[in-house]
């Protein structure tokens, strides 16, 4: 397969895409949240642009993982919470409610498909809004514990950092020992953002649901990711083993590029708002 046919311009060829496979599933990445000031991952060579992010090993494993985990995330919280949905977010809310998408696959954890409208959504990753005990399975909301790690540690509030994807912040160069982590207030466990971090297994409700819906899509569209990470990766090889028809909408190389019936490079909030303006 190849990328965009030359004689017709991407946004003519994205909405005659569409208009050919009205059930679209989207799958989208973290491209969509960053004109919402939720930093991505990698450049356009699908490199990493910071180190790699904790591992669900690592968080689980040690002490000093999560002090230092929860640290940064005290820091970088107060910008995810504070974000705002997006063109992207908002056109495919607009695309959803015309009858266009059967499924929105979102790898991203901010929840912005959400607060956009978007109704028919699987947070694949899951969410950063909401903190789980890995002991008694309850769950709470991030920005409450927020208020206690504010409480428990006032000196570290007022420090800044570069926000990073994931809600934390890159917060480097400091002793973390001394930071208090709480626990679970019903039953002492640990407590871990409800995300799937790397290293650890997608649920697999979600992943059965979201194949139902890709069984049931005439096309996948890809809005904002370099499908690096093989649990949004393997939805695209699904699809093109079927022969669906593949579309991306992404600034740089992806790794499912040789399986794209077309691709698009600009960005993704700019495209995907003129293929809603097409489409209504």
């Amino acid at each position: 397969m190849s990328a965009n046919p030359p004689a017709r311009t991407a946004p003519a060829a994205l909405a005659d895409f569409a208009t050919r496979h009205p059930r679209l599933f989207v799958l989208t990445g973290a491209g969509c949240s960053t004109e919402s000031g939720i930093p991505d991952y990698r450049d356009a060579k699908g490199e990493w642009k910071r180190p790699s992010p904790v591992t669900y090993q690592a968080f689980m494993g040690e002490d000093s993982t999560r002090r230092r985990y929860w640290a940064r995330s005290l820091i970088g919280w107060p910008t995810m919470a504070g974000a705002r949905p997006g063109a992207a977010h908002r056109a495919l809310a607009q695309m959803e409610q015309a009858g266009r998408v059967g499924l929105l696959l979102t790898q991203n954890v901010d929840g912005l498909h959400d607060a956009a409208g978007s109704r028919d959504t699987i947070d694949l990753h899951g969410r950063i809004d909401t903190v789980r005990c890995m002991a008694c399975e309850r769950r709470m909301p991030r920005a409450a514990l927020q208020l206690e790690l504010r409480e428990r540690n006032p000196h570290w509030a007022a420090l800044e950092a570069r926000t990073a994807p994931d809600g934390d912040a890159d917060l480097e160069g400091h002793d973390f020992s001394a930071f208090d982590v709480p626990a679970c207030a019903h039953c002492g466990g640990l407590l871990k953002p409800d995300v799937v971090f790397f290293g650890e297994s997608v649920p697999k409700e979600r992943v059965t649901a979201a194949f139902a819906a890709l069984e049931a899509a005439d096309a996948v569209l890809v809005a904002g990711s370099s499908l690096m990470v093989y649990s949004g990766f393997r939805f695209v090889q699904a699809a093109a083993a079927a022969g669906k028809p593949v579309a991306a909408v992404n600034l740089g190389r992806t790794r499912a590029d040789e399986l794209l019936t077309l691709k698009v490079e600009r960005p993704v909030g700019e495209a995907l708002e003129e293929l809603a303006s097409e489409l209504a």
